[in-house]
């Protein structure tokens, strides 16, 4: 069988796709550093609480900064472009709520193997939905793919239970696959990117206030957080470059390649977090007073990245058609 036929702007998708990965790489080491400096300064926070305060801000921020500089767009939204970033919004949102919560009940390696999930359960939806399999290739990749993720995770299959951090983590997946699927339809390359996105930073703002001020804890004063000028500066950081960067590439440029091969593409995500993980703390600690030390590079981030970067390759090699039924 001959390789399936490209979109003209297939290796711009995957590249900008890649970007987005990188980006998206850089928020675990900010988000656990912004917890760090929240549970230092601000005594009494639950994990829930430190949640909304990370989820609210940077989306808001994103939002006013984007309609800042495309007012013009704002100001023409159309009801498509609304509904299709309340929905996008809605689905981020509450991953972001159950994957940040989950993380704290569980270790940082499980959470990252079980939020890869969504690599399998893409095509066996798309698999049920549209009644015909993917290709094997595809199935072999979604293997490799979370053997990978299990290998740089340092999974151990002994210390893997369904408590409340793993729950919560698989709901996330299960958040994140829809966000994927809602970009995966006819309506959604017709959109206008931007307007999309910024009514989905809106919304996700909106998710995280709300939360927020259901789980506040009595009498919290921000005032300390706020006088932070290293929250500050993590937060800008995941605005600019986890929000608007990541986010925008991804309303961008996945309508262009199909849901089951963007979703393999974004379990890149962890080969790009582990590798932050080797610089960021350490200057984390540094300029914000918290303990939070760089980790180490091993053989596992080698093989497990080495492994979901070959999936990757593989799939690019003769990727899906973007008409391809379940695909």
């Amino acid at each position: 069988m001959p390789p399936a036929p490209k979109s003209p702007l297939h290796a711009q998708a995957v590249f900008w796709l890649v970007v987005a990965n990188v980006c998206w790489g850089i928020s675990f080491a900010v988000i656990k550093g912004i917890g760090s400096i929240q549970e230092a300064t601000v005594p009494g926070s639950n994990t829930w609480f430190i949640s909304a305060c990370v989820i609210a801000p940077r989306f808001a921020f994103a939002a006013a900064m984007l309609g800042l500089v495309c007012w013009r767009m704002v100001a023409t939204l159309t009801w498509p472009e609304i509904r299709q970033g309340l929905k996008l919004g809605a689905f981020t949102g509450a991953g972001m709520i159950f994957q940040i919560d989950g993380l704290q009940y569980t270790s940082a390696s499980t959470s990252a193997f079980l939020t890869q999930f969504y690599a399998i359960m893409i095509p066996v939806w798309l698999a049920l939905r549209h009644r015909r399999s993917p290709p094997a290739l595809v199935w072999l990749c979604c293997a490799m793919v979370l053997a990978g993720a299990g290998v740089l995770a340092h999974l151990d299959w002994h210390d893997l239970r369904l408590g409340r951090g793993e729950l919560e983590t698989l709901i996330s997946s299960v958040f994140f696959m829809g966000q994927i699927l809602a970009l995966d339809t006819p309506e959604a390359a017709g959109f206008r990117p931007l307007a999309v996105t910024f009514a989905m930073f809106v919304t996700q703002a909106l998710i995280g206030g709300a939360l927020g001020l259901v789980t506040a804890p009595a009498g919290v004063q921000l005032h300390a957080l706020a006088a932070s000028g290293m929250w500050w500066v993590l937060i800008g950081a995941l605005t600019v470059f986890c929000t608007l960067g990541a986010f925008t590439l991804m309303n961008v440029w996945q309508p262009k390649i199909t849901a089951t091969e963007a979703g393999l593409i974004y379990c890149g995500e962890p080969v790009f977090a582990a590798a932050m993980a080797l610089i960021l703390p350490g200057l984390i600690s540094r300029w914000g007073g918290i303990d939070y030390p760089n980790e180490q590079a091993t053989l596992n981030l080698l093989v497990g990245g080495g492994l979901i970067t070959a999936a990757n390759v593989l799939l690019q090699l003769r990727p899906p058609a973007k008409s391809q039924a379940g695909v």
